[in-house]
Parts: C-alpha cells; structure tokens; sequence
C-alpha cells in the first residue's frame, strides 16, 4: 500500500487501481481520435510543383493560414489568394486540440491585466466579438463542426482553489454536482458564453472548404523551404481600407488584386516540391514550427500536450454523470485537466502534463509517452469513479507553440512585405481569427484598432538559449507542481517570473 502525503493532491488521494488503468487503455490507437474521425471525408489537395502569382501567399493550412485566407478573400474576393501546406490541412495542432474555442484572446483576464491593464475592457470586448463573428460565419457558411456555445464550467478540485473561483456564476459543491456529478468538485463557475465547442479537424475542413469556394487556392504537400523577393510583376495588397464584405469582425486594410506590384516588390515563396509562389505579400502561419523568419525562431518553444478519448458513454453512464448542458470544463491546478463530451458523447481528458524537450524539436517520437497517458487515465477515473470499466478508443499528442507572454504575437518584415502570428500558447482555437485580421491589418499599413493596441506592438520577451531554456522550463514545471501540492503557494522562482511578467498559473 503506498504512503499518503498530507500535501497529496485528490487525484493521488483518491488514485484507482493501477489494472484499471491499465484495462482502459489497452487497446488505445495511438492517433488523434478528431483526425481518425474523418478521415474518409478529408479533401486532398494537390501539391504544387510549378510557379503561380498571387496577391497572398500564406505559408501554413492551420487555423491561422485559413482563417487569414477566408478573411482576405471576404474583404476582397477577386484576391488571389495561395495556401502552401507541408502535410494535410489541419494536421498539427488545428486538428488535434480540445476543441475549446474561447473568448479570451488574452489566455485568461489575470494574464491579460498584468501585461496590458488599461486595454483589458478593449481586449475584453474584441475577444467577446471574435467569439461571435466565428458563431456567424459557422451558421453563414454551414459549417459542419460539431459547433455547440454551451461555456466552460471552471470546477475547484482541493481547497485552497475554492477562493479562486468565487464571483459570477460561482456554484457551492451540491451546484457545481448538479451539473456534472463528480466526487472530486468542491465548487465552481459555470460562464455560459465565454466557450464554444467544435470538433477541431472538422473546424480546419470546413474553413478550408469555405476558403476553395470562395477563389482561393490550397496545395498540400507543399513545404516552404525558402522565403525570398521578387521585383515588379506580381499582384499587389492594397494599402486601402474597405468595409468587411458580408463578414462580422468590422473593417480594415483590405486585399486587392491586381496585374502590378507595388514598387517595393514583392515575395517569392519557393516549396521543397518544386515550386514557387510570387505574391505582393506573405503571411507566415507556421506556429509551432520553426519560423522562415530568424528573428522569431526563439520567440516559441514546443511543448508537448497529451489527451485521450474514450469510447462513446452509454445512456446509463451519462445518467451517472449528469453533463446535460454539456460544458467545457476545466479545473484549477497549474497543472490542469481540461475534458468535453463529443457530438457521440465521448469524453477527451487532456492537459496536466505540458513536457519540453531540448532543443525545440518537434518529433512524432515525442507523442508517445506511456507516463502521460496512464497519468490521464488514473485522473478521469478519479474524477468519474462511476465509469470504472470504461475504455479509452485513442491517445494522442501534439505540440503548442508557446511564447512568454502565453498569448499570441503578431508583426511584420520585408519592408512591410511579410505578416506572421504565433505563440497562442493553447488557445488557438478562436484567437487565431483574431490573428487573421491582425496581420490582414498589418499588411494593409492602415492603422486600425487592433493595430493600435500594446498587444499587438509589442513583442514578448524570447526563450533563453540551451540548456538555460530547458533548465528554465523544466524548473518551473516542477515549481508548478510543487504548487499544486502545497495549497497554490508559489515558491521563489514563480514569484520572481511573476514580478517580471513571466508567470503563469495555468
């Protein structure tokens, strides 16, 4: 029997046996449950081994490539307008995350308010409209994306979180197990608007069907390996501003198509397949992925996420956990569990381990990892002890480009010709359409609300070099932890990070 700690958290207080774990996930794929799901409904592209000219190349077929495309094309739609993707649409992060689509393009108020206090409201309201632009374009286009605006339920899990959840909506423990019936829940918050639900790699196929029908162009298999200048010949972005075209989300700088170039030149794009896009301007929408930009290359860091999916729940299992308004919910550890029913009443559990390795490699070696899966499946069956016997159908990872700021950063180069966001740091799913009209923005020269904010003109601070980023990173890992298991006390070093801007608590 194995000694308790009185700093032991519930889900070691409370652990099950280790052959249930080992039952549930025996048998497991080891492939992104979203990904598997449509699989034989995926739209391939065809890769490009020739030269083409555009108005707008984007490098990248994640939600940040095709949200800025959509949007290029519905503020302009005669643009010409090219998406260059190394693997297939919505392989990476786009289409193995949660599926969470918030509100927050701040990740969090608390982050938000140390780093830009007096634009709080504004970021605020800008996150709010975001959220509800996406929700407009779904219904307009009849996107087929699992979409559902049911909100998170933010749960308490040891009592020291209980405070941090008090204010608007806060449910004492019979409340918060009302909703959703587990032991582990001592009190919660149930914000009703701030989250949207989708299934991730149907979200990246649909915004890449909306964006084929509306002109623009798609290749797969088409990784860039060079970013270069092209002189006079190509299309041109216009410098104008024009109103968004049948799309929510407000105005800005536009895309214009053209048979000239703006005396500055342009971009020319050149893939590992042979060939090559010459465009007035470039988004680069590669996130996690190292940036065709220097300067950005230690702007973010991979960090591994890990998740898995169970079988679909039957009607006497769902009777024992309740879930009929069918939130997001996500606990309030540092090291915190995010889970969410599927349109087939499947649970995701993810989150709680978020592992870096030396170097900022990016490896599928790295997806694998025992320790993690098993840690995930022992805290689901601690959270639903009435689901004992349930199985796991998949078990998957990915990497989230993270920046120290832990939300995105936006900017220019070339002489205005070249756009990039990254550095979500897991909350891509709805901020990557604010991005899109960020850099849209940037592209055009005009200046415009979202360009005028501190967000996005300031760049965060970038990762130390190895191994002061791995041992960095690995020590506040294990500080966060220590956290948890010591009623949320932060140790020096959290302390240190928070005073400098670089702390995070989730």
């Amino acid at each position: 029997m194995s000694r308790r700690s009185a700093h032991d958290t519930v889900f070691e207080r409370q652990r099950p046996a280790a052959a249930a774990v080992e039952q549930a996930l025996a048998g497991a794929r080891r492939s992104a449950f979203w990904l598997d799901d449509i699989a034989l409904s995926r739209t391939r592209f065809e890769t490009l081994r020739h030269t083409i000219d555009a108005d707008l190349v984007i490098v990248g077929g994640g939600y940040t490539g095709l949200w800025s495309a959509l949007r290029a094309l519905e503020r302009r739609p005669d643009a010409r307008v090219v998406v260059l993707e190394a693997g297939r649409v919505g392989w990476a992060a786009s289409g193995r995350n949660g599926g969470f689509c918030e509100a927050s393009i701040t990740h969090g108020d608390e982050n938000g308010e140390s780093r830009w206090p007096e634009e709080l409201q504004t970021l605020r309201r800008l996150g709010d409209e975001n959220l509800d632009a996406i929700e407009e374009t779904v219904a307009r286009y009849g996107m087929q994306c699992d979409f559902e605006r049911t909100g998170t339920l933010t749960v308490a899990v040891e009592p020291h979180q209980v405070d941090w959840v008090r204010g608007d909506g806060f449910l004492v423990a019979a409340a918060v197990r009302a909703e959703v019936m587990s032991p582990t829940y001592l009190a919660g918050a149930w914000n009703k608007r701030s989250t949207v639900l989708v299934h991730p790699a149907k979200l990246a196929a649909e915004l890449a069907r909306v964006v084929t029908e509306l002109g623009g162009k798609i290749f797969e298999g088409s990784r860039v390996v060079d970013l270069g200048s092209v002189g006079r010949g190509a299309g041109r972005l216009d410098s104008g501003v024009s109103g968004a075209s049948g799309a929510s989300g407000g105005s800005g700088g536009g895309v214009a198509s053209g048979a000239s170039v703006a005396p500055g030149g342009g971009v020319a794009v050149r893939t590992a397949s042979g060939g090559t896009v010459r465009a007035a301007h470039a988004i680069l929408a590669t996130n996690v992925f190292p940036s065709l930009l220097k300067r950005n290359r230690g702007m973010t860091v991979p960090v591994y996420d890990y998740a898995l999916m169970t079988e679909p729940l039957s009607d006497a299992q769902m009777a024992s956990i309740g879930w009929a308004n069918r939130q997001g919910i996500a606990d309030l550890a540092n090291q915190f569990h995010y889970y969410r029913l599927s349109a087939d009443n499947r649970i995701l559990f993810g989150g709680y381990d978020a592992v870096y390795h030396f170097g900022s490699k990016v490896r599928p070696s790295y997806e694998e990892r025992a320790a993690s899966f098993s840690t995930l499946a022992s805290h689901l069956l601690t959270t639903f002890p009435q689901l004992l016997g349930i199985r796991f159908s998949n078990a998957w990872a990915g990497p989230i480009d993270t920046s120290t700021r832990f939300c995105a950063f936006f900017g220019t180069a070339r002489q205005n010709r070249v756009a990039y966001a990254a550095g979500f740091t897991g909350l891509g799913v709805g901020a990557s359409r604010f991005a899109a009209d960020v850099v849209l923005d940037l592209l055009s020269g005009q200046q415009t609300e979202r360009t005028q904010l501190r967000m996005v003109r300031e760049r965060p601070l970038p990762f130390p070099p190895e191994p002061a980023a791995s041992i960095g990173i690995n020590l506040t890992r294990w500080s966060l932890d220590r956290a948890d298991h010591r009623g949320g006390r932060r140790n020096l070093l959290l302390r240190s990070l928070d005073a400098v801007g670089l702390g995070f608590d989730s």
